[in-house]
């Protein structure tokens, strides 16, 4: 399937874009995601708040992964109404391309969803900051966990689950991730975000910073683990990619030559060790750093100049798409 998407994104971007939305909401049936986690998906997919109704309940996520009041109230469009639920986004003004298309897949993975009799995984209960701490302590139990065990929670891709361990697959702003627990510090093989350590009541600060931490690998650091990260994690946790600071958009419109200089110029003691480095003339090097300081706005050699080179670079490594597949 995905060969097949691949090949019709050259031949037809409005054709691969609605088999994307089918993929995406197929791979979550096949994942076995309950109602929560297909919501979270529609949301994170069309970027809208994701809602639907059940034997009278209403549930609503919005597109950051945050559960939202049930009862309030707001428009629904568009909408569908399927034997087992209703179901729909609620964007104001124009609907945008592909949002028919989400709702349609979102009732039919929901019917799906009752035709199977899913039992709500507990696992997507403990990760679900929106659920009251005697909910997340129930389904600890039912995990066989008590609520003050120590845990972390990783983050790997959906292909990839630890033996043994409770796993389950979570749509997140970043894409879907699969996430699992960790209690005796096992470091999984391949790419993958550890998360905080926290007691097992408090798993969603856990998985929160192992999405950042798995949005953060690539080749050369496979494995991030988000307690490195230090004072940086709650910076990034902060970051809305749909709002970039300049600092962040400077950065991302250096071609990769100027962005090495660049790295190489903060990194070095001084000019004449950058020339060096880059095996460049010293005039050239000060030219470029001069150049790259207007650019820039702010001079990347100065103290404050590198505390904003480093947490732009940080952030915009959570824009970017992902550095690697597995």
């Amino acid at each position: 399937m995905q060969e097949l998407v691949g090949r019709l994104i050259a031949l037809d971007q409005e054709a691969s874009e609605t088999l994307k939305v089918v993929t995406y909401f197929d791979a979550l049936v096949t994942a076995g995601v309950g109602l929560d986690g297909l919501l979270r998906g529609a949301a994170a997919l069309s970027g809208a708040v994701a809602g639907a109704e059940r034997s009278g309940k209403i549930t609503r996520w919005d597109s950051s992964g945050a559960r939202l009041d049930a009862s309030a109230t707001s428009v629904r469009s568009p909408q569908r109404v399927t034997p087992t639920a209703s179901v729909w986004l609620e964007r104001a003004g124009r609907l945008h391309a592909n949002d028919a298309m989400v709702v349609e897949r979102l009732g039919l993975a929901v019917d799906i969803l009752d035709s199977r009799r899913v039992p709500e995984n507990s696992l997507d209960i403990v990760l679900d900051a929106g659920r009251a701490l005697e909910e997340r302590s129930t389904a600890l139990a039912r995990l066989h966990l008590d609520p003050s065990t120590r845990i972390r929670i990783i983050g790997t891709s959906m292909a990839r689950q630890a033996p043994g361990a409770a796993s389950t697959v979570v749509p997140t702003r970043y894409g879907m991730l699969r996430a699992s627990i960790d209690r005796k510090g096992a470091v999984p093989d391949g790419r993958a975000g550890l998360g905080i350590w926290v007691r097992a009541d408090h798993a969603p600060e856990s998985w929160e910073s192992a999405v950042i931490a798995h949005r953060l690998t690539g080749p050369d650091h496979p494995r991030v683990d988000a307690t490195d990260l230090g004072l940086m994690l709650r910076l990034a946790q902060s970051f809305d990619p749909e709002e970039p600071h300049d600092d962040i958009l400077a950065l991302r419109r250096l071609d990769d030559r100027a962005a090495a200089v660049l790295l190489t110029l903060v990194q070095a003691d001084s000019i004449r060790s950058a020339a060096t480095e880059l095996g460049m003339h010293h005039s050239t090097v000060q030219a470029r750093h001069e150049a790259l300081t207007r650019e820039l706005k702010y001079d990347p050699r100065t103290p404050v100049g590198r505390m904003r080179y480093v947490a732009a670079g940080l952030l915009l490594r959570l824009m970017d798409p992902p550095p690697f597949d597995e």
